[in-house]
């Protein structure tokens, strides 16, 4: 298996050819339904019913578990779509079908559940991959403070995505312990008790107080709600996750020098992070165009080390 590689094709019949127990994690955005055509005639995403894609993903999944190591993790970031009619408007320019991917328009979808209902996509695929075997370990909530605002006036904007954290094996498997930076509460008590009149005032996502007299920061085990920014890519299409939501994920489940596998590899983060923290990668994209964003961005980033 050629590692550090981009491999155009379908990703079930490529991860077909790859040995068992070969890869340390997955980490891995995969099409949501119903909502993006990404030019391809093999997408997942485009499937009539939502358990169809359910179905078809967690077929992926059997194959990326196979792959795995007994200590493999995997984390999946998975987004949810509404009930309607029809999914998206507005008509796509041939730059969007065959660049930035586009909105499905007037294509009907099934659901049988009651129009503009969430479909709870990411929750039916937990369920079946457990039901399939896999131990989840974790939701994390992936929060987004610079999320665009939304149309909708019925409804609250949605500024978050899940991360579901599976593990192939419930006991024995590599993860690392995150900390992250917090108030000892402690140090805020005494600092009240001392003098009520002031407080302590944090700035969200900093941890830089405005008052440091008698405040002390300890370590604590990361919490499963991480707000990180979405982070454009003028070259690669809107689904790009940002390098710091990877970062997490394969410093606690990838040890140094193993291999990071990615079915859906877009414009190749997961590939890109991988490298710089003396990780290595597999990445699968069924898409030529992305495989080409992709190879651009990694030699942007990485240059001879790409």
């Amino acid at each position: 298996m050629e590692i550090n590689k981009i491999i155009q094709g379908n990703c079930l019949t490529v991860l077909k050819t790859l040995p068992d127990n070969s890869v340390d994690c997955c980490i891995t955005s995969p099409p949501y339904w119903g909502l993006r055509d990404y030019g391809h005639e093999e997408q997942l995403g485009s499937e009539k019913h939502f358990k169809d894609f359910v179905n078809n993903l967690c077929n992926v999944f059997d194959e990326i578990k196979r792959v795995l190591k007994d200590t493999g993790t995997c984390f999946v970031n998975l987004g949810d779509s509404y009930s309607s009619d029809t999914k998206g408007t507005g008509g796509p320019s041939d730059k969007q079908l065959s660049n930035k991917g586009s909105r499905y328009v007037a294509k009907k979808f099934d659901t049988e559940i009651p129009n503009k209902c969430l479909c709870l996509v990411p929750e039916r695929f937990a369920i079946e991959m457990v039901d399939r075997g896999w131990t989840i370990r974790n939701q994390i909530i992936w929060h987004k403070p610079n999320q665009m605002p939304s149309s909708a006036t019925d409804r609250f904007t949605v500024d978050f995505e899940k991360i579901f954290f599976f593990v192939k094996k419930p006991t024995g498997y590599y993860f690392e312990q995150q900390l992250e930076k917090s108030i000892d509460p402690e140090s805020i008590n005494g600092r009240r008790k001392r003098n009520p009149d002031k407080y302590i005032k944090v700035k969200q996502g900093s941890m830089q107080n405005w008052d440091r007299e008698g405040v002390k920061y300890v370590d604590r085990n990361m919490r499963t709600v991480w707000s990180i920014n979405t982070e454009p890519n003028s070259e690669a299409h809107f689904a790009t996750y940002p390098q710091r939501l990877v970062e997490r994920m394969i410093k606690a489940g990838c040890p140094e020098n193993g291999l990071v596998i990615d079915p859906f590899f877009g414009s190749g983060t997961t590939g890109i992070y991988a490298r710089k923290v003396n990780r290595n990668f597999v990445g699968i994209e069924l898409n030529p165009e992305y495989v080409e964003i992709a190879n651009k961005r990694l030699f942007k980033e990485l240059g001879m080390f790409a």
